[in-house]
Parts: structure tokens; sequence; C-alpha cells
């Protein structure tokens, strides 16, 4: 048994589609249905139709631009397509067979021929044009072509615009309200403070809940702080308005400084973490307190994703012109097509099912910033950031090496 002829119809009218696919799966041909240009294109990759009808006037892409993008793929260079439309102008079958349609039938279909035209342009029919007409036509055709891309590169302008300006005021918003948050939380924190001197008092003379209470608020206020501190920061660096005090820097005090803050986490969590001797790196021009920022970052987002019992290795060399710091781990790590999207900004792996504000338990949540503020830091000082990892494996965690190189020197 032969395989059924394939018919690709690419039309956006219901009862067109429903009319053609019974007429000519009554004739045995297998018919397939596109709603518009793309994905007919797609659906033709797909099956490999012996013949393609097509109305001219789609949305987005009409038949004639179709029929050119068709005409440039391999396999459909000689492919039977046939134009299929209710306008009969002599322009329309003009052009329509300029652009590379082998035939032109009109709507609606005539029932009782329609089916053996179909048999004809499978058979090798075409409609022809005179060489003058052709020439003319296809001068046309390319005329309006350049006038739609035209159109549509100012109609891609002017949303690009647009959304340059949105993205300018949900900057600007997030900052006011951040700003607008922080005199609050000001407020709030002296507040804390004097509470928990009282509640030191009061545990001393016997009450030791109330001290509870008030160091509990203060995390919670130290915690509402950070987050505050995270949005503007994405906010500056995505705006380009991330303000360096550039002066010497040396890398070893950073990380020391850094694991110093990491003691309550690392006490928590029975992660090991060993650092190799840096004090011979090399002084390096920078801003740092923003590159302690963007070291926290990274080396607290390694103990976060590395399981209990595993381990955390933080070294360094120099090169002739920047250092290298790398911290490997022995986490879960993170598929290959996900390590670009880590750095950017909200962007978030995995499920959000069990999210969690923990920035210290195994694979506790956050806003997705952390990575992208260490990013924005160490462009700013004309670094890099990337990371190397297998796969993401909770059951064999394969680990995640991620190596940031800063210049020695910045460039004015």
């Amino acid at each position: 048994m032969t395989d059924k002829i394939k018919i690709l119809y690419i039309e956006d009218n219901l009862a067109n589609q429903k009319l053609v696919q019974r007429v000519l799966q009554r004739h045995g041909y297998n018919v397939f249905i596109a709603n518009d240009g793309f994905e007919g294109i797609s659906l033709a990759r797909k099956e490999t139709p012996q013949l393609i009808l097509m109305d001219i006037n789609l949305p987005t892409m009409d038949g004639k631009q179709i029929t050119t993008r068709l005409r440039s793929i391999a396999r459909f260079e000689k492919t039977p397509i046939v134009a299929l439309t209710a306008n009969t102008s002599p322009d329309s079958r003009s052009q329509a067979l300029a652009a590379g349609c082998n035939g032109f039938l009109t709507k609606p279909i005539n029932v009782a021929v329609f089916p053996t035209q179909v048999k004809s342009f499978l058979e090798g029919h075409v409609d022809e044009l005179s060489k003058g007409e052709e020439s003319e036509q296809l001068k046309i055709y390319a005329q309006q072509l350049v006038t739609k891309l035209e159109n549509k590169i100012k109609e891609l302008q002017g949303a690009n615009h647009q959304l340059r300006e949105l993205d300018r005021m949900k900057s600007d918003f997030i900052v006011l309200v951040s700003h607008e948050l922080r005199t609050p939380l000001t407020l709030i924190n002296g507040y804390s403070f004097l509470l928990k001197d009282r509640a030191q008092k009061a545990r001393d003379n016997g009450d030791a809940q109330l001290l509870h209470v008030a160091e509990g608020l203060t995390k919670g206020i130290d915690r509402l702080s950070q987050v505050i501190n995270e949005i503007i920061s994405v906010s500056r660096i995505a705006a380009g308005t991330l303000d360096l005090a550039v002066g010497p820097v040396r890398v070893s005090k950073l990380i020391e400084e850094v694991m110093h803050n990491q003691k309550e986490v690392l006490s928590k969590r029975d992660v090991n973490v060993k650092i190799d001797d840096l004090s011979e790196l090399p002084i390096i021009r920078g801003d740092a307190a923003q590159l302690k920022i963007s070291f926290e970052n990274v080396i607290g987002n390694a103990i976060k994703y590395t399981p209990d019992q595993g381990s955390v290795h933080i070294s360094g060399r120099a090169l002739s012109d920047a250092v290298v710091i790398t911290i490997e781990d022995t986490g879960i790590g993170i598929p290959i097509e996900e390590q670009r999207r880590i750095f950017e900004q909200f962007h978030i792996l995995g499920s959000i099912q069990n999210h969690s504000t923990s920035k210290s338990n195994f694979k506790g949540g956050g806003l997705g910033l952390g990575l992208p503020i260490a990013k924005g830091i160490i462009d700013a000082h004309q670094g890099r950031i990337w990371v190397e990892s297998d796969r993401r494996d909770t059951e064999n965690p394969p680990g995640s090496i991620f190596h940031i190189l800063l210049p020695i020197r910045q460039t004015e």
C-alpha cells in the first residue's frame, strides 16, 4: 500500500479549511492545516508535503512572503505551491506567480473540478507569466517587500522606545519604593535596638523571653534591609549608574571578611570550607565594598547549594594583568542550558513551589538577584564571571566551579 500524498493548506478561515480538507481527503489525499505563515513553514518542515495550497491574504506574513521563504529552503525549491484566494484581480495573480507560486486558483472552489486541478499541479502543471510581465511583477513585489520591511522597522523602533521607557519607569519606581521603605525601616531598626538593650537588662533580671523576641525582630529587620539593598543594587546595575569608589584592594582580605560573616551560617550547616593561601595575590584596583558584596553572593550561593557534609574550596591565581578567584563546591550543580541565565535578573533555577526566605538553608530561596548583582559589580570592574558544571543532580551532586577574573588595573 502506497503512502497517501501529503498536502499542506495554509488558511486562517475555518470554513475554507474544512471544505478543502473534506474534498481532498475524499480523493485520498492526506491534508494538513496551518492557520498562519509561521505555523505553515514549521509544518512544512515537519511533514514535507508534495503540494502546498495557501491563501494570499494571511495575517503577519502574506502568502507571497511565505512562498518566498519556502523557496529559500532547499527541499521546497521544486514543490508545487498554489495560491488559493478570493482576490481575483490580474495583479494578484501576477504577483503570486512572480513570488514563486506555480499556480493561482480562486475561491470559492468548484468542488467538481478542484481535485482535478490539484492533480494537475501535482503532475507538474505550471501557470506561466510572460518574461516582460514577470520582470515587472518581480520589481513591484521587491518594492512591496522593502516598504513592508521599512514599516516593520519603524514599528519595532517605536516598540523598543516604549519598552525602554517602561523599563526606565520600572527601575525608577523600584528605587523610589526601596528608598521609601528605608525610611520607616530605619525608625523600626532604632526602636528594635532600644528594645534589645532593654531585653538584655530584663534577661539579667531573669526574663529571657523578651530578649528572644527582640533578637527575632532584629533578624527580620536585617533580612528586610538586605532585600531592599539588593533591589537598589540591581536597579543601579541595570541603569548603568553603579558608582565605584576605586582604590587598592587586597582580595585575600576581602575573602577573609566574607568568611567571617559566614561563620553563623557555617555553624548551622555542616559544610567544610577550605581556603588556599591568597596572600601572595597582587593588589588590584577596585571598589572594596562592592567587590565584597560580589564575593559574598557567589560564596554564599556555593554554600547554599552544597548539601550537608559537602565542601567548598576557594583558590586563586595571578595572571600577567589580572587575578582569578575560583570557588569550587560539591553542590547539586547547574544544568548546562541554565549556566548563562543564572546571571540574569530575577532568574530562579528550579521550581519556586518550595521557596524559602532563608539564605542559608540548603537550597534556600531568594529573589534571584545574588548572582546578577555579583556579575554587575564584576562587569563594572571590567572583569568576568562564569561557571562550569556538568548537570544538576540532587542525588549525585556533580558540583560547580565559579571563576571570577578581575583586572589588576582599571582602564579609564
